[in-house]
């Protein structure tokens, strides 16, 4: 069987909140039911002793009532995270494409996250003219807005 793309996950500090700014800023949809979830499995599973999260699949916008989600846990212990930058190794950000960059950028701050760079156009040859930002969401996990004109 091929591989198929499921969710995307977020360790938050509080699940909750986080959940509600995805759905507010972006309109991600909720998909039931909650997660409370512990015991050795999940240990064994995760690589976290003792494991006990919490959290929320969250339909992304744009694909459906099949497509894929953001997957937003909150375990019972958590370790540190350094601050966002656009350049740190690993996962780095998710995307939205939005109708307007400027606006969107607006309400992700309106919801309580925040501007990482600046809204920029620009054409890219073969391509077309993107706008794009970086933002972070309450939490500082990087997102980058962008709307693409062919």
């Amino acid at each position: 069987m091929p591989a198929r793309y499921t969710h995307t996950n977020i360790i938050s500090a509080n699940w909750r909140q986080l959940a509600q700014f995805y759905i507010d800023t972006f309109g991600c949809q909720p998909v039931p039911p909650a997660r409370n979830q512990s015991g050795e499995w999940l240990s064994r599973g995760t690589g976290v002793p003792g494991a006990a999260l919490e959290g929320m699949h969250l339909r992304l916008p744009g694909y459906g009532d099949e497509g894929p989600t953001l997957e937003i846990y909150q375990y019972a212990e958590m370790k540190e995270k350094p601050a966002p930058a656009a350049n740190r190794q690993g996962f780095g950000h998710i995307a939205f494409e939005v109708e307007d960059v400027k606006a969107c950028l607006e309400k992700v701050i309106r919801h309580g996250g925040r501007a990482i760079g600046e809204v920029v156009t620009r054409e890219i040859e073969d391509l077309g003219i993107i706008t794009f930002t970086y933002a972070a969401d309450p939490e500082g996990n990087m997102i980058e807005l962008q709307r693409w004109a062919r």
